[in-house]
Order: C-alpha cells, then sequence, then structure tokens
C-alpha cells in the first residue's frame, strides 16, 4: 500500500507510535459480481480500500481509489458499514488504528486492472467463488449487498 506523504510527515514526528486514520472501503457491484483485487504486498483478496487524505470526503476517497487502484469509475451509493479496525502492526513497527467506512458503490465505466502497483490482480468475480476471501471482506460484502438495509456499526449502546 502507497503511504500517503502527510502519514509519513506524522511518522517522522510520533515514530512507530499508533497513528488513528480513517480508511474507506469501496464494495463495487457489476450486474451478480464483485470488484476484488489481490493486494501486491501480502497476497490477500478483498475489496477495494485506501486512506482517506485530508479534508478529503470518506466516499470522494472511495471513488478515488478504485480509479487509481483498479482503474474502475463508480457512483458511491450509500454508507454499509462503520468500524474500528483491529490495531495493525506493520513490518517496521508502524502502529495504526483504523476506522473503517464502508460504501456500496456500482460500477460505471472501466475495465479493472492493476493501475498502481497495489494490486496484483483485479476484477468482477461472482458472489459463490469468495473462497480466498478472508470473513472481514465477506462481512463487508454481505452488508453492502443488502440494499435496503441501514449502515451497520459497533458500539455506542448503553452499557448496563
Amino acid at each position: 500500500m502507497t503511504t500517503p506523504d502527510f502519514v509519513i510527515a506524522l511518522r517522522e514526528r510520533i515514530g512507530h507510535d499508533p497513528l488513528p486514520l480513517v480508511g474507506a472501503t469501496a464494495v463495487v457491484f457489476r450486474d451478480e459480481k464483485v470488484l476484488l483485487g489481490k493486494r501486491a504486498d501480502n497476497g490477500a483478496w478483498q475489496t477495494i480500500a485506501g486512506i482517506v487524505e485530508p479534508g478529503e470526503e470518506p466516499a470522494d476517497a472511495a471513488a478515488r481509489e478504485c480509479l487509481e487502484e483498479a482503474g474502475v469509475v463508480v457512483s458511491v451509493d450509500r454508507l454499509a458499514l462503520v468500524q474500528q479496525v483491529p490495531r495493525i502492526t506493520y513490518a517496521n513497527g508502524d502502529q495504526v488504528d483504523y476506522i473503517d467506512i464502508v460504501f456500496r458503490c456500482t460500477w460505471v465505466s472501466g475495465e479493472p486492472h492493476p493501475a498502481d502497483g497495489e494490486l496484483t490482480e483485479v476484477g468482477f468475480y461472482d458472489l459463490a467463488a469468495m473462497g480466498d476471501v478472508d470473513d472481514a471482506h465477506v462481512r463487508k460484502i454481505a452488508l453492502a449487498m443488502a440494499e435496503e438495509d441501514p449502515a451497520h456499526f459497533r458500539g455506542g449502546r448503553v452499557r448496563r
């Protein structure tokens, strides 16, 4: 994953300490298929995602990431999920706490291809053939599929 310049500048100040960041995930549908990419860094199959830039609307970030990573133009249709991702510690020791904002999107144009090097393979896949996608991404896809469902979130409930 390409690290945005603002994150590099922050890392110069805070080192490897936990950094809270906002991520945007696009679950893109075309006909009865979903857009999936194989990450270049770890080989995992997942939906398209990236970091929201300072001042950027999360939905705009989701659409931007689709164009940058997969070469496709999408419309962002609705919010599907907001969640805190468990802390990630990267190989270099950097720690990140992501708030992931997941959007249901619809393909508009462009044929998917690995556009910026973050993905080695990308395409639209049948929902029944998602054996290599981990449970967290399957959950995102399932929540985005439910067109009439409200957005889902965790936390915020009264604790007794």
